[in-house]
């Protein structure tokens, strides 16, 4: 059962011990390939039948029946100075600024039509900039597009919101943080990935940490709420050894949140990646190594295990959210905000109203093509059935919460839990046989061995998993492919 504190006060910071437990044969064998449930239906599923005048229905219809919840924004900035080899983001790498300066013309534009669709339902609570590289736009570039968010939408006030974004150190001053903050960004998350010079050589990311502790140390000073650090185990070049010298180095700038991923390498769908010698990666055996020392370590400094890949310090928002049974995930991740609808704005970008999601186009061309023509550039997206939204919330409740009331559900859906999920049941036993879970009547209660493969879980409710899917031009190879292992 999930611990629940009353208020966020003296009692909601106090540490709260979050069990996690590593399994290396179970691991072994019960590691597949799998999504990572940023959202039910996966993205793969979504289909090019769904266009703009789907998405403008789903918000008319919400906003008209005052369904809209305080919402979330996304803005995706897709530029980056240099490749990083490892990256599967959809990014634009180039020196050539002006590149930029065309795209914010578009995107502002993007900005003031959601804005204006949105009137009276605007109110902003939650905020992330992600990329590619955000802190590719000028210091003047940001303060004049946070001016334009705040011209179409209404914000939380500082203490309440919570507005953050993506930097690469190596793109930043501690000046240009502190103006960050007076923009109104109070989160800022830093891409690490390892601090080991020849693995940073291996993946084309030179960044010395005393330049990345003196953008930690500038974030502090101006008085970020939260510093989090992305580190990324299986790169090449790396060993137990540099990992447990790159974690001592993390540990000790001490950020408020960490997160660790599991690089996937897929060179036959990320370009960059075939510069990446597959020799040099580290051997399954050594990444199951270094993934347990990752645990063990963050754990012995007094880190939350939040779920998936992350891990925050016992007063962070993150683990307030967990412990008060509030937490959510979305394409970001894990939010505190839950309920919160998703507004996202640039090229790639995801939104999801209500029972839709939708997704932007992909390209620069056929983004500004869209705009020119006064539409939202929306590509493709799904409409969810109520069997969609069911699974959809029993999949939140399992990544988030490690737990499942069935009373919950029955009272939410006009279901009887062991008849309508008899054969996912079945499949349920055979988990609880291995160690990951424990049934009864009424709870579905995941193990602290079963946390780390939350992902297998919750494959079982996804009906879609297994279903054959026609490619098209927006989605690329057979989707299976894109997944990476569980583990």
């Amino acid at each position: 059962m999930s611990e629940t504190a009353g208020t966020v006060g003296a009692a909601a910071l106090l540490p709260v011990t979050q069990t996690v437990e590593f399994d290396t044969a179970l691991i072994r064998k019960l590691s597949r390939l799998g999504p990572r449930y940023t959202s039910y239906p996966t993205a793969d599923r979504f289909n090019a039948e769904f266009g703009y005048r789907d998405y403008l229905q789903a918000v008319t219809g919400a906003t008209a029946r005052g369904n809209m919840h305080p919402l979330s924004l996304y803005i995706h900035i897709p530029f980056c100075e240099s490749i990083c080899y490892y990256c599967g983001c959809n990014k634009i790498v180039t020196k050539d600024r002006s590149k930029a300066a065309n795209y914010l013309i578009y995107l502002k534009r993007e900005i003031e039509m959601q804005g204006k669709l949105l009137a009276g339902a605007n109110q902003i609570e939650q905020l992330h900039f992600g990329g590619g590289t955000p802190t590719y736009l000028s210091d003047a570039q940001m303060g004049e597009l946070m001016l334009h968010l705040r011209r179409w939408f209404n914000f939380a006030p500082d203490a309440e919101g919570e507005y953050s974004i993506e930097v690469d150190p190596r793109t930043v001053t501690p000046e240009r943080v502190h103006s960050l903050r007076r923009q109104g960004f109070n989160r800022i998350s830093l891409g690490v990935q390892d601090f080991d010079a020849e693995v940073q050589k291996a993946v084309n990311r030179i960044q010395p940490e005393s330049e990345t502790v003196a953008i930690i140390d500038a974030a502090r000073a101006a008085g970020f709420r939260s510093v989090s650090i992305d580190l990324i185990y299986g790169l090449p070049k790396q060993n137990l050894q540099t990992m447990a010298q790159t974690l001592d180095k993390v540990i000790a700038a001490d950020p408020d949140r960490i997160a660790i991923y599991n690089y996937a390498h897929m060179p036959h769908l990320f370009k960059p990646q075939r510069r990446i010698a597959e020799s040099d990666l580290p051997n399954g055996e050594t990444r199951l190594e270094m993934l347990a020392l990752c645990i063990k370590r963050l754990n012995d400094a007094g880190y939350i295990y939040i779920g998936m890949d992350h891990f925050a310090k016992p007063g962070d928002d993150l683990a307030i959210a967990q412990r008060q049974g509030r937490l959510h995930r979305n394409f970001q991740g894990y939010s505190t905000h839950v309920g919160a609808d998703l507004v996202s704005c640039g090229v790639s970008a995801i939104s999801a109203i209500g029972a839709t999601y939708s997704q932007n186009v992909k390209t620069l061309d056929e983004y500004y093509e869209h705009i020119e023509q006064n539409e939202l550039p929306i590509a493709r997206g799904i409409k969810l059935n109520m069997d969609d939204l069911l699974r959809r919330i029993i999949i939140q409740m399992l990544m988030c919460n490690f737990e499942l009331s069935i009373a919950s559900i029955e009272l939410a859906y006009p279901i009887v839990f062991n008849s309508y999920f008899a054969a996912e049941l079945v499949k349920l036993r055979e988990l609880e046989q291995n160690g990951l879970l424990s049934m009864d009547e009424e709870w579905i209660t995941v193990t602290p061995k079963g946390r780390l493969l939350i992902r297998n879980i919750c494959m079982v409710f996804d009906r879609y998993l297994d279903a054959p899917r026609v490619a098209n031009a927006t989605d690329g190879d057979a989707q299976p492919l894109r997944y990476s292992k569980t583990i």
